[in-house]
Parts: C-alpha cells; structure tokens; sequence
C-alpha cells in the first residue's frame, strides 16, 4: 500500500467545522484512482493531507517508507515579470540534465520546448510540461489535481490517454481529482466519490450506478450509468455506504 488514511477528519483553518469527517483512504501500486464530488466536497483537502500539506484534527496518514510522488497542482501562479524557460523550471527544486529534460518532454509529447518561455506555452503545453517535471522524480505515485483544467475536451481526451500510457509504462499508481467525469470513468480503475466524506466508492461501472452518486451529479451521472449498463455487467463486490467507505486493497487493471 503506497498510502493509506484511517479515520481521516480535517477541519477548515481556525474552526471546528470538518472539511472532511472518517475518511478510509487506500491506493495500491499501479492503481489509477479519481476522487470525484462538487465544489467544496473536500476533494483537494483530501490530497492536500495525503501529501502531507494540511494538518488533521483526527486519524492518520501513512505512506509508504521511501515512496516518490510526483504532484501536478491545480493551479501554479507564474510571475509573469520574471523570465524563466521550460528547460530551468524543469531543474526546479532539483537538477536535472539536457538529457532528462528532453526526455521527459518527449515522454509527455511536448518535444523541443526547452527554450520556450512558459508564458509562451498554451494551456495543453503547460500541463504536459507540468507532467514532464512530476515524472522527471521516477514517482511511484502521481498526484493530479483537476489537471485539465482550461483545456478543450479534445485536449482533455488526450491528456487522460497520456497518463494511461504513463502508468503501463512505468508503473506508477495514480491519484487524480476530476470532474471530467465521462474521461474519468474510462480511465480509472477505482472511482471515489467525496461529498465531506466518502459516499461511494469503487469500479467506475459500480460508482456510475449507486443513488449517491446519482443524487450528486444528476442527469450527467445517469448518462454514465447508461453507458455502462450498456457495455458491462454491474460488480457488486463494494457496496456503498452513505456514512463511509472502505477501499479494495487493490483492483485488477
């Protein structure tokens, strides 16, 4: 287990008011794991304390001994006053050499951009140079956070098959926050759906088709349930629980 949460409960800054409340957290190596859930259901608190950002008011997090994670975050503020090309930001905090700066550039399909000034990039380029430095730590885990933001649903598309193609390659698990929810269910093994706690959890096809799912996310929840009643037979090896969940220890892929 690359980290597991217990009894996770996280309160907003200076208050008692929980954030998040009970949270069971497990991912497994090689796994690809979507948190999914409305604005301000927790979700970048949830990997926010995972990371070891934000602190709890109960439970623990444990991550495994040695573990690399390589983190894509929402949003990165660029003072735009200040120059700095794809080729430095890559050696930021570490450096690394032409050679794997190329390399990963080549990986995340942005080849070439070294010189480039970030402020030249567009909104695909950048996050595929924000892929590239995530990678260039070798993670075992990589930690996304609503990384397709501001990109059309073609880039969206190719963004997500890109990070498929990442784990098959070399076998990092990956957590990400989402709300791309038909991209979502293609591409994750392990769907976990937050709402202050955990309210559903497992296969996507499962998730697609619990009430609490459906009750947050409406007509486009049930889209994904008729797909999925479509291609593949229900797996009722997890049920949901609308006061908690616990996760598989792994899921085959």
């Amino acid at each position: 287990m690359l980290i597991r949460a217990d009894g996770m409960t996280i309160h907003r800054p200076g208050t008692q008011e929980a954030v998040l409340s009970g949270i069971d957290f497990r991912i497994a190596a090689g796994e690809i794991v979507t948190v999914v859930g409305p604005n301000g259901s927790g979700k970048s608190s949830l990997i926010r304390a995972l990371l070891g950002q934000m602190g709890l008011a109960e439970g623990s997090v444990t991550r495994q001994q040695g573990l690399r994670i390589g983190y894509v975050p929402q949003r990165v503020q660029l003072d735009t006053a200040i120059p700095m090309t794809v080729r430095r930001f890559l050696s930021l905090p570490t450096r690394v050499t032409d050679a794997e700066a190329s390399a990963a550039l080549e990986r995340t399909g942005v080849p070439g951009l070294g010189a480039r000034q970030l402020t030249q990039l567009s909104g695909g380029q950048f996050q595929r140079v924000l892929l590239a430095r995530a990678l260039l730590r070798a993670p075992h885990l990589l930690v996304l956070d609503e990384p397709t933001q501001g990109l059309d649903q073609p880039g969206i598309v190719a963004f997500y098959q890109l990070i498929e193609d990442v784990r098959r390659e070399t076998g990092a698990a990956v957590l990400m926050v989402s709300h791309d929810l038909l991209v979502v269910m293609r591409s994750s093994d392990r769907v976990v759906c937050l709402n202050g706690h955990i309210c559903c959890e497992g296969t996507p096809q499962h998730v697609s088709g619990a009430p609490e799912y459906r009750a947050l996310f409406g007509a486009e929840a049930q889209g994904m349930l008729a797909l999925y009643q479509h291609h593949h037979d229900h797996d009722h090896d997890h049920d949901c629980d609308h006061d908690h969940g616990h996760a598989p220890s792994a899921l085959p892929h």
